[in-house]
């Protein structure tokens, strides 16, 4: 029986740790400019004596909170692997996200609550104060979140930080929008219901991140990939008979790996044929870590737990 952990990272170590570090430069950038502008926010707010706007920096808090959350995440992920964490800590990535997706949805719920309170006992607010604040709010939240817009996709923990200056950018461009109205039609209420609208936005945008995360925790096969091509790729291998005991999963929102029993009576691999499979499986599935069992089929298949494997 041949064993083989076909390890493929498919790009050098040295590229995967400039990604790492070039992804943690701008969570510094992001953090800081974020966490500047929420305190000059927060301060306004009150002297404007805006729901809207406190509400804004609020989220905003809540944000940096997040932001704080991948970063550590990303920054874990980089770390070696250990005996006890063969893996290394590449799961907390899934963790950060998971977290940041229901960080996002109480941020929400908080935010409609005051927006209910505001549209039931309107109050005056300083719109000239409101506009700039939140005008700035908009660009300081749109730059930072395009620092990570080439990540987003093939990452849910870059997602999840990408979603969450957005989100914000929106936000802010919700209350710039209402403070022009306000100063010129003199209704309150807007502020609420503005509000509202941008947490439905939010909330609609959070529910995938949240998922895909659950997903990911729950060890299933990642979003972009089928299970059932995967088979078909490793049954279409030559001299391949049958594929049983197939287990695709995200090792964090980064990674995947692949374990699988090929039954091949007549053939064995050599390490060039590993190398080759596990090549392929990178290039077609983008499947990193990738550990094939050979088996002859004169013993019945099946692992230890046959009824739930």
């Amino acid at each position: 029986m041949a064993h083989s952990h076909a390890h493929s990272s498919g790009h050098s170590h040295d590229h995967s740790q400039s990604v790492y570090g070039k992804i943690n430069l701008s969570f510094g950038i992001a953090v800081f400019a974020n966490l500047l502008f929420t305190l000059l926010e927060g301060v306004y707010a009150i002297f404007a004596d805006s729901m809207g706007l406190l509400a804004d920096a609020g989220h905003n808090l809540g944000d940096v909170l997040g932001l704080l959350l991948a970063w550590g995440a990303n920054w874990l992920m980089s770390k070696p692997a250990k005996d006890r964490y063969s893996y290394g800590y590449k799961r907390s990535s899934v963790l950060a996200s998971l977290f940041n997706a229901f960080l996002l949805v109480a941020t929400s719920a908080i935010i409609a609550y005051e927006s209910v309170l505001k549209l039931i006992y309107p109050s005056p607010v300083n719109e000239l104060i409101v506009v700039v604040v939140a005008a700035i709010g908009i660009v300081v939240n749109a730059s930072t979140a395009m620092l990570f817009y080439k990540q987003n996709k093939h990452d849910l923990n870059i997602k999840g930080a990408f979603l969450h200056l957005a989100a914000d950018a929106l936000l802010s461009l919700g209350v710039v929008v209402t403070g022009i109205v306000v100063y010129y039609t003199g209704w309150v209420r807007l502020d609420a219901i503005i509000g509202l609208a941008i947490v439905i936005v939010i909330v609609v945008g959070t529910w995938d991140l949240l998922r895909q995360s659950l997903r990911l925790i729950l060890d299933a096969a990642p979003k972009h990939i089928e299970p059932q091509n995967v088979s078909a790729f490793l049954n279409a291998l030559p001299g391949v008979k049958a594929v049983h005991d197939l287990h695709i999963w995200g090792l964090s929102t980064r990674e995947v790996a692949l374990t699988a029993h090929l039954v091949m009576p007549n053939e064995v691999l050599s390490d060039e044929d590993y190398h080759r499979i596990s090549h392929d499986l990178l290039d077609k599935f983008n499947i990193h870590h990738v550990t094939l069992q050979v088996e002859k089929g004169d013993a019945a298949p099946g692992c230890a737990l046959d009824g739930t494997c």
